[in-house]
């Protein structure tokens, strides 16, 4: 009888593909609970408790295949954020209406200004 051996990553990449939508999304999930879990170990010694802990029990060390088998079991599920219209992104006072007051006056002292330049090479 032959042992069954863990792969190099586990879980598999086909595995944590059928919890998400696509690959960008699994790769921005676990890189976003790869933060912060690290963050959560950075501050462990300053008793603050401002984030969530790893959710699985795990051998691994490093924070990206901690999350990675947080989704692998469901614990960290993407969620869509929700959606804001283009008035709340950008109010009317940002958004250029076109009726700069560009006066002749401006424009000649711009193109004189060129004008010393080439004379002064």
């Amino acid at each position: 009888m032959t042992e069954q051996h863990d792969t190099m990553m586990y879980p598999t990449i086909e595995e944590l593909l059928g919890r998400t939508d696509s690959k960008f999304r699994l790769v921005t999930l676990g890189a976003l609970r790869a933060c912060q879990i690290n963050s959560y170990f950075g501050q462990l010694g300053e008793g603050l408790g401002a984030m969530v802990p790893p959710q699985v029990l795990t051998m691994s060390r490093k924070p990206l295949s901690i999350a990675f088998e947080e989704i692998a079991v469901d614990k960290i599920i993407a969620v869509d954020p929700p959606e804001v219209s283009e008035e709340e992104v950008l109010p009317d006072t940002l958004i250029p209406t076109g009726d700069a007051d560009l006066g002749g006056d401006d424009l000649d002292s711009a193109d004189q200004g060129e004008a010393d330049l080439d004379s002064a090479s």
